[in-house]
């Protein structure tokens, strides 16, 4: 059964909460799809003392109030507009909750960290460990600097390809999202050649540098082909020396979203995903969408009783 048509969004009423919310709606809005709201809280496992010397579990109802005030508020920020809306409060710990139900919709959508909301619990370590556990694409969305223009809608994109699954099914999902919003997509392949931190030491000395980043820059208009299709989108493409996180990260600067894959595995580098979608996240100043390769392999699953299934 395919996935449905659905963007979740966690939010905890951080300003970071907010800024992932109102991207979220955007996405939503431009595609036709459901936005649907969820505010995940956990209840603290633990007893305290009473004043009479026994033990009280702890109230959760004061937790919940906040939560549902939480939901509420970012309901109301973003219906209208022909949006259709759903929410949820869930209990349980946020990360667990949003991986579950990415399992059944197309995008997830958090916030970079979790500063000053009702429990300062769902974003911080869940923009961190949600991408890498996600069975879907998810976005993480960073505060907009003061003087920054809103990320969307979205005119720039940059997607580091680097030859193996993973990568090529991110340049997919980049193109895809570059003809959605007409903008213009750059694909960068990033080869550690030049002799600085991370390296190819095993490259022999007589290895022409302009040779191997020509080599990889064929390797690269090959994938950009294939995943363009004859499609009406503007790709520029760059084979650059250089470490790929560190390249995305200042590219993030000048665009508005990065597209990394989960994983590199293989390919005509070999290096650009791995580890490098943890950095791109940590220091990226523009959202990031992260898009694993199971997105496309988990495309046929059993239907599950999800949230917006059970109104």
């Amino acid at each position: 059964m395919p996935r449905d048509d659905v963007v979740i969004v966690g939010v905890d009423g951080s300003e970071t909460s907010n800024a992932a919310l109102e991207w979220a709606a955007a996405e939503a809005r431009r595609l036709g799809w459901r936005l649907h709201v969820v505010c995940a809280y956990a209840v603290p496992a633990f007893t305290v003392a009473s004043l009479d010397g026994g033990f009280a579990a702890v109230d959760d109802s004061a937790i919940q109030a906040g939560a549902q005030a939480v939901l509420d508020d970012a309901v109301a920020r973003v219906s209208g507009g022909g949006l259709e809306v759903s929410s949820a409060l869930e209990l349980g710990d946020p990360t667990g909750v949003l991986v579950d139900l990415s399992r059944q919709v197309r995008l997830a959508v958090v916030g970079t960290r979790g500063g000053g909301g009702f429990a300062d619990r769902l974003l911080g370590t869940v923009s961190s460990s949600l991408p890498a556990h996600a069975h879907c694409p998810t976005v993480v969305v960073p505060r907009v600097e003061e003087g920054r223009p809103p990320f969307t809608p979205l005119r720039r994109m940059v997607v580091g390809v680097d030859g193996s699954e993973s990568a090529t099914i991110a340049l997919r999902r980049a193109v895809d999202e570059a003809a959605l919003w007409g903008a213009h997509l750059t694909a960068v392949a990033a080869v550690p050649i030049g002799g600085g931190a991370g390296s190819l030491a095993w490259l022999p000395a007589a290895v022409d540098r302009d040779d191997v980043l020509a080599d990889v820059k064929v390797g690269l208009g090959v994938a950009v082909e294939q995943a363009v299709a004859g499609r009406d989108v503007r790709v520029s493409q760059h084979a650059l020396d250089g470490n790929g996180a560190a390249l995305l990260a200042e590219f993030s600067t000048a665009v508005d979203l990065v597209v990394v894959g989960s994983r590199g595995r293989g390919g005509f580098a070999g290096l650009l995903m791995g580890s490098t979608s943890q950095a791109v996240l940590h220091h990226a100043v523009c959202p990031v969408m992260v898009v694993p390769a199971r997105s496309v392999h988990e495309e046929n699953r059993s239907p599950t009783d999800v949230p917006w299934r059970r109104r």
